[in-house]
């Protein structure tokens, strides 16, 4: 799960290329270094959230999964009874 805070930190940094190349500014420009962590930051908490969000999710569709399934069981100790009757 770390992969995604990797990942969307490391678009973050790419934003912030994208966008001191948009305005044709250079990259290593000792005033503006510090944005460089915050882009990041700002990307590594937006994957951080996204893990949690696919966690929620996950738990969600693992207890609809096991609710169907229990529910199919039921229905065929019900159908197979009516069979037997």
């Amino acid at each position: 799960m770390v992969h995604k805070v990797l990942f969307w930190g490391g678009f973050g940094l790419a934003v912030r290329v994208w966008q001191l190349g948009l305005e044709m500014r250079p990259f290593f420009n000792r005033g503006s270094l510090w944005a460089y962590p915050l882009f990041a930051g700002v990307g590594g908490s937006f994957g951080y959230w996204l893990m949690g969000v696919e966690e929620r999710q996950q738990a969600i569709l693992g207890a609809r999964r096991t609710s169907l399934l229990e529910k199919r069981a039921r229905r065929a100790e019900r159908e197979a009874a009516e069979a037997e009757s």
